[in-house]
């Protein structure tokens, strides 16, 4: 890759914004207002405004391998905390991605060094839903079936945290799950049912 190109692109880039708004730099300047906040994969194939027709300002956006929501993450946590309390945002995506290489190291038995800590996180996935995994004997629907399970624990994952518990109850924040299929460029709603999850985890994970 020639890096010289890359300043060429965003020469290009600022004067097709200014085409469509003379003050579109001056706006941009002005702060954020994003309503959505945009958990995942770190993976270079998988761009969070593009594959949601967003621009910038109109998501806050974390990113790290397999999209995941680690409580003991300072990171994610974090931003989860500054675009819930400080942003306000009111609805929180875990977008995971089928044909993902976290994932797919994560079904391996393999040392991977210092990976291995982080993708533990997603075998305990595998763990709690080994019955269901098992039984499915196609090793690439396996694989993508994780990908989608792994999304729900990690929307799990962030209904635990006091931040989202207290912002569902003052403004009605969600939590969604999606998944992008690399190979046809979709969006796929898991459809998790906040609150059903939300009330299934309470008796443990209440914060007042």
């Amino acid at each position: 890759m020639d890096l010289k190109k890359v300043f060429e692109n965003n020469e290009s880039w600022i004067k097709k914004q200014l085409a469509i708004s003379e003050n579109y730099f001056d706006d941009l300047g002005k702060g954020q207002k994003p309503e959505l906040l945009y958990v995942g994969c770190s993976d270079s194939r998988v761009t969070a405004e593009d594959l949601m027709g967003l621009g910038p300002g109109e998501v806050f956006v974390h990113r790290n391998i397999a999209n995941m929501v680690i409580s003991i993450d300072l990171n994610v946590m974090s931003v989860v905390n500054y675009a819930v309390d400080h942003l306000k945002v009111n609805h929180i995506v875990v977008c995971g991605h089928y044909g993902c290489g976290g994932v797919k190291a994560a079904m391996q038995s393999a040392d991977l060094g210092i990976l291995n800590p982080w993708l533990r996180n997603i075998r305990d996935v595998y763990r709690i839903h080994k019955l269901e995994l098992n039984s499915i004997e196609c090793e690439e629907k396996r694989y993508d079936r994780l990908v989608e399970l792994n999304v729900k624990e990690q929307c799990v994952n962030l209904i635990k945290t006091a931040a989202v518990q207290k912002a569902y109850r003052d403004r009605g924040l969600t939590v969604h799950g999606w998944v992008f299929d690399v190979h046809t460029g979709k969006l796929i709603d898991l459809k998790i049912d906040f609150e059903k999850y939300l009330h299934d985890i309470m008796e443990i994970y209440h914060l007042d």
